[in-house]
């Protein structure tokens, strides 16, 4: 699906593949302001948003996946959980990307340009399928029977009326990008490294998917399809390979190119004195 190869841990960063800071500060903060006020625009088609809510909930039933309220069910055991579950959802989302572009920056250069171009794209493709199908989360379902466990608990990080939130777009559940950016997070930093540990990263998307289902804020299926499109994104941005140190030999090429230095020995190898002898009466 990608390249994993990339420097040790301990090699230090190339610094000539870092792009300049400012113009990258313009670029990420440029592509975040066009997709909140992308997700404003796509604001309003409330009609629509239920209406394929109830379609997505009714496919699913009919694929037999598991039902959101199975998650739901275990975090309202517990008033701490699903305490800590919402307060995962409203704060990690943004500062964990936003730590990871940086982390990335500094330490690995070309592991962050091309991340920063998957998360683009991905931002990119969301948005559109946001204006084209607007969805409203299970938590407004009635049908779902399952609870808004940000209103009810707190914290929340939208509005009580999803129809007038001026802040935030509630009927754009599909697809979760609170669970691509995390599975991306994840991704990125096992490529990037090199630790015994680093597949531990994958406890973050691991439980932003609970988070997110249990929280009755995205169905399953959003998950499923923002999935879909990270893997359209990985193939088709690749991780350049870094180029390999070619070793030169001092004979001619047969592409008919001119012919590179030889490579000189640090000491002349000594013949044996048997085989120098024969090779002088030749």
């Amino acid at each position: 699906m990608m390249y994993a190869g990339s420097e040790p841990a301990d090699r230090e960063p190339d610094s000539s593949a870092r792009p300049p800071l400012v113009r990258e500060l313009l670029l990420v903060v440029g592509l975040f302001v066009i997709y909140k006020l992308g997700r404003q625009v796509a604001n309003g088609h409330v009609d629509e948003a239920y209406r394929n809510a109830g379609n997505v909930w009714d496919f699913e039933r009919s694929v037999h996946l598991p039902g959101e309220g199975a998650v739901q069910s275990l975090l309202l055991h517990n008033e701490t959980l699903i305490h800590l579950a919402n307060t995962y959802y409203a704060t990690l989302h943004f500062p964990a990307t936003l730590l990871f572009l940086v982390w990335l920056y500094w330490r690995r250069p070309r592991h962050y340009i091309w991340s920063r171009r998957i998360l683009a794209a991905l931002t990119g493709a969301a948005l559109v399928l946001h204006l084209l199908f607007p969805l409203a989360p299970p938590r407004l379902l009635a049908v779902t029977g399952l609870v808004d466990t940000g209103q009810v608990y707190g914290p929340s990080v939208y509005g009580a009326t999803p129809a007038t939130d001026s802040m935030a777009n509630q009927f754009a559940a599909m697809p979760s990008l609170h669970f691509g950016w995390a599975v991306m997070v994840a991704v990125g930093l096992i490529v990037a490294t090199r630790s015994r540990w680093r597949w531990l990263w994958l406890l973050h998307p691991l439980v932003t998917l609970l988070v997110i289902v249990g929280t009755a804020n995205h169905y399953w299926l959003d998950s499923i399809v923002v999935s879909a499109l990270l893997a359209v994104a990985f193939a088709a941005l690749r991780l350049p390979r870094t180029a390999p140190v070619r070793a030169q030999l001092p004979w001619p090429s047969t592409t008919g190119e001119p012919a590179p230095p030889a490579v000189p020995y640090a000491t002349d190898p000594a013949l044996p004195a048997a085989y120098a002898s024969t090779g002088a009466r030749r």
